[in-house]
């Protein structure tokens, strides 16, 4: 086994697949398996735009990762076990259950026209090696490693726009679920609110909303 991803992607006539392997090498029968798979998907949806299939062993552990680009949707499916192939499946499964479940409202929310408006995000990366020496010379606690993970500050090195859609809170609910994120910032959609809320996951499953006055 490799520690190199290796990717082969399919050309479809209206999308394009994705297969990228880490830490395994990708044969030609888990390609056909995957890509057989994929097109049973279709009838789910006519808008898919791509799909990324990632296959990882860790340990004992086979995983199937997928993420699915469907309309203005992010969907995204994780299934491990001691074999690839049934690590294949139930990620595939998983990807058959959300897409049916929530099939109607992709549907309708791809057909309906999305207020957006575009808002900057900032990508943070940690500071260089040789910035961190001069905090480490500040430092006099027993655990230096310790000090710098806990005092190892952050700079802003990329900016980028990004579109923000007005939406529903049922279908805030059903991105966070299909994507899997971690939180979601969009636009109200409401009669009686258009604010800015940020919609974050819970450990327990459900969901909380902060307003976001501007």
């Amino acid at each position: 086994m490799t520690n190199k991803a290796k990717a082969a992607e399919f050309a479809d006539e209206t999308y394009q697949i994705h297969v990228i392997g880490r830490n395994v090498l990708v044969t030609d029968a888990m390609k056909n398996y995957v890509l057989e798979k994929i097109t049973k998907v279709e009838k789910f949806s006519n808008h898919i735009i791509e799909v990324n299939v990632t296959l990882d062993i860790q340990k004992l552990d086979h995983i199937c990762d997928i993420v699915l680009k469907v309309g203005h949707t992010k969907i995204r499916c994780e299934a491990s076990s001691e074999d690839m192939y049934a690590s294949i499946d139930l990620a595939m499964d998983k990807l058959h259950h959300q897409l049916s479940r929530w099939k109607t409202k992709i549907t309708d929310h791809h057909n309906r026209p999305l207020g957006k408006i575009d808002m900057n995000v900032n990508v943070l990366r940690p500071h260089r090696e040789d910035d961190l020496k001069e905090i480490n010379d500040q430092i006099e606690e027993k655990s230096i490693q310790q000090e710098i993970e806990t005092y190892r500050p952050h700079q802003i090195v990329d900016r980028r726009t990004r579109p923000m859609l007005s939406l529903t809170y049922d279908e805030a609910i059903m991105k966070m679920e299909l994507s899997q994120d971690a939180f979601l910032i969009f636009r109200a959609e409401d009669e009686k609110d258009h604010g800015i809320k940020v919609i974050y996951r819970h450990d327990d499953g459900d969901y909380g909303v902060i307003d976001v006055n501007i």
